[in-house]
């Protein structure tokens, strides 16, 4: 993982233990478990979110909602919101086995953390 892609999910983690509308949002979410695998590199690591909780780690973890895969860049532009999950997912560049509704959600809920990242 990129030391970016880490910092990222570090702040995720902090907002959702310190910040009000990121805490509801998470509230609101059944518990979603997201493989992702970094093909270029061979990296593999999780999120599990929902129910009022925001972990996250190295490696594999069992039963995952979804496993999402792409390149580093695919994933750290995700992250950045320079790229849309929707497009790179149509167009290939990312694949998506499971829950996409899941899927979804970890897109949305992303989503909802830059935007009150850039806020602050």
């Amino acid at each position: 993982m990129s030391s970016d892609q880490l910092a990222f999910l570090e702040k995720m983690k902090k907002l959702a233990e310190e910040n009000e509308e990121f805490k509801q949002e998470l509230e609101d979410l059944d518990e979603i478990i997201a493989q992702n695998i970094i093909t270029d590199v061979n990296y593999k690591f999780w999120i599990k979110f929902g129910g009022g909780k925001f972990e996250y780690g190295e490696g594999e973890i069992e039963n995952p909602s979804f496993t999402m895969s792409c390149t580093a860049a695919i994933m750290t532009g995700m992250g950045t919101g320079e790229v849309d999950g929707t497009s790179a997912y149509m167009s290939g560049d990312l694949t998506i086995e499971g829950d996409l509704q899941g899927a979804m959600a970890y897109g949305e809920i992303t989503g909802i953390a830059r935007d009150i990242l850039e806020e602050e």
